[in-house]
């Protein structure tokens, strides 16, 4: 929630305009002026970093968005049907988890260019099989219930039943992948960035702000710092709500499920 908001803010304050340059004031260090210091191109830190939890977040949603639009509704029809038409979208699901998220990442980002925006759509498009296959594996157990059979009988479509009886027993379980998602997203958009495939100059972030001050590491350590200690924050804290959200909801998912 502190990332979220402090991500808010800086889309409307941030202690100095993080893209200023000040030369004469470069690689300061941590004072009351600039309480992260400043880079070698006399840029606050603190408000690069502030700005870069914007960039970084919305890529994480974007991709999380995707998955869930695109995702939980093939996974809602693949739940619903069975025999080749399953085993065709099960077996696509497959061949993508074959390449490791980041890597797939990569090679997509590369393919269509370095920007933030080619970034949330390659995350997004591993985004996609996550949720196909959680939303099709939990949706199945359920058309076997009761009330699926007293609303076929009512003269529901598979569609209807799928959207309105289906959906809202796996929203909980939905949500709690998104966390996990939001959270992979928050890291991977970083590794993308740290290569140079993620948001271009002069847009802050947190990967770029690493790959930078590598060759500075010795003399201002904080450029590495405090970028580092957000990546690590705001993934830890995704993935401890991620977990929470898991174990309240588990009771109530094995009882509908």
């Amino acid at each position: 929630m502190g990332v979220l908001l402090l991500a808010l803010t800086a889309l409307f304050w941030t202690p100095h305009d993080p893209l200023t340059q000040d030369v004469t004031n470069r690689l300061a260090a941590p004072s009351g002026a600039h309480l992260f210091g400043t880079d070698a191109l006399g840029r606050d830190v603190l408000s690069l970093v502030m700005a870069g939890a914007a960039n970084s977040l919305a890529v994480a949603g974007s991709a999380v968005a995707l998955g869930l639009g695109i995702g939980v509704p093939l996974g809602l029809w693949a739940a619903a049907r069975s025999g080749w038409r399953d085993e065709v979208a099960m077996r696509g699901a497959d061949l993508v988890f074959a390449f490791p998220s980041l890597l797939t990442a990569i090679m997509l980002a590369a393919a269509t260019g370095p920007s933030a925006f080619n970034a949330a759509l390659a995350l997004g498009v591993f985004n996609i099989p996550v949720f196909m296959r959680v939303t099709r594996g939990a949706g199945r157990g359920l058309w076997s219930r009761d009330f699926v059979s007293a609303a076929r009988a009512s003269g529901r479509s598979t569609a209807q039943i799928s959207v309105q009886h289906i959906l809202p027993h796996l929203l909980g379980l939905l949500v709690v992948q998104a966390a996990v998602q939001f959270s992979v997203g928050v890291a991977a958009e970083a590794g993308l960035s740290y290569l140079g495939l993620g948001a271009q100059p002069p847009a802050p972030s947190w990967g770029r702000m690493l790959a930078e001050s590598q060759t500075l590491i010795g003399t201002a350590p904080w450029l590495a710092i405090f970028p580092g200690l957000a990546i690590f924050v705001t993934v830890l804290a995704l993935s401890l709500a991620g977990d929470g959200l898991r174990d309240r909801l588990d009771p109530r998912l094995k009882r509908e499920v």
